[in-house]
């Protein structure tokens, strides 16, 4: 990420959002301290489910949708990250995308890096334990 805030999506995926959602993203708050990336038909899903929650998940429905961002890739392959979204996620220079399916999640580089070392050292979830690997 440069100092303006600008992120360089990877042409890997900046190609596939461009076939996708026209380079058409919104960005929002994640529960665990990061972003999310969506791509513009995903993030309908998404907002469209967020909204149908009941009044006591009011709270957490005002940190999604309240904090979304529409974002472009411009014609450098880059999006601004606004620097409200910027400051709650910590992010600086070193950052992290990860793809998860249908969004992606935007780290600060050594916040992900804690994080992935405390699920590693954590005890698997019910759901994961008849998984195959």
């Amino acid at each position: 990420m440069d100092a303006k805030g600008r992120l360089a999506v990877p042409t890997r995926h900046r190609d596939l959002l461009q076939g996708l959602c026209a380079g058409q993203l919104t960005v929002t708050k994640h529960p665990e301290g990061c972003l999310m990336l969506f791509p513009h038909p995903a993030w309908e899903n998404f907002r469209d489910r967020i909204a149908a929650l009941p009044m006591s998940a009011s709270g957490w429905k005002r940190i999604f949708l309240g904090n979304a961002i529409d974002v472009e890739i411009d014609a450098s392959g880059r999006v601004l990250i606004a620097p409200e979204l910027r400051n709650a996620a910590g992010l600086q220079k070193d950052v992290m995308l990860l793809g998860m399916g249908s969004h992606f999640e935007l780290w600060d580089a050594a916040a992900y890096a804690l994080h992935e070392t405390q699920v590693m050292q954590s005890e698997l979830p019910a759901a994961l334990k008849d998984f195959s690997f």
